[in-house]
């Protein structure tokens, strides 16, 4: 077994307080899933769940703080509340980082929802309001054939949290599949990138809770919030999306 794997979070927000608690920010939700992921595959000779992986945790808010690329493997940029299409200058450093990481021949890199959206706004693509509005709770993915490959299933079932899209694909990436209300769901670039505009990290728990938040902010009806809710414990596929990512990090 050679070293492990240098996995870098870049925190693009904080989760809400109960979550926060619980799992110590988005470097723990994802900690937990890669591992929970490095164990499915069964492979502890080529990846052991719990010293295959150096995992960090890094604020691009706040702090603005990020590795130095020649000292990891891979990066994930996590979802946010922010929104992928706005200038605010700690969004715009992201988006240059991004660049030179995908310059980068060696660094692998994993999108998930904002950061998707950040990923294809670093391709030149547009993002923005998707006027079908939010995707919420697990919903079905229909997969590209690439798709089926990559993730090991006919369609994918995943959490989603989100009201912004990216308006098409990137000339360099592969299409991994579409929904009703969203026809990007995942890009990707075979031994480079993968993203998906939904949650893999989340569980029924962090989903209930934003559910809950948001409707009482009212930015849900009483119709979204049932409906998102009977849809928040159903089975998804995350461990398996996250091990798509550890296989291509193995090759």
């Amino acid at each position: 077994m050679g070293p492990p794997l240098r996995i870098a979070i870049l925190e693009c927000d904080t989760p809400v307080e109960k979550v926060n608690l619980k799992y110590k920010g988005y470097h723990g939700v994802f900690s937990l899933l890669l591992r929970e992921s490095a164990a499915a595959l069964g492979q502890p000779e080529k990846l052991d769940p719990e010293t295959g992986m150096d995992i960090s945790g890094w604020d691009v808010v706040t702090a603005q703080e990020y590795p130095k690329l020649e000292d990891v493997d891979a990066l994930v940029l996590t979802g946010s509340k922010h929104d992928s299409f706005e200038d605010h200058p700690w969004i715009l450093k992201l988006i240059e980082y991004t660049k030179q990481a995908m310059q980068d021949k060696r660094v692998k890199i994993f999108g998930i929802c904002f950061g998707h959206q950040i990923l294809a706004r670093a391709l030149n693509v547009k993002v923005g309001r998707n006027t079908a509005g939010w995707e919420l709770a697990v919903c079905e993915v229909d997969l590209s054939q690439a798709g089926k490959e990559l993730f090991g299933r006919d369609k994918l079932r995943i959490h989603q949290m989100h009201q912004d899209i990216a308006y098409g694909y990137p000339s360099e990436v592969i299409s991994l599949g579409a929904s009703p209300k969203c026809a990007v769901q995942g890009m990707y670039i075979p031994g480079k990138l993968i993203t998906v505009q939904g949650h893999p990290e989340f569980r029924e728990d962090i989903m209930t809770e934003l559910i809950t938040l948001r409707t009482a902010t009212g930015l849900f009806n009483k119709e979204q919030s049932e409906d998102a809710m009977s849809r928040a414990g159903i089975e998804h596929d995350g461990v398996a999306i996250a091990g798509a990512f550890l296989k291509m990090l193995l090759e």
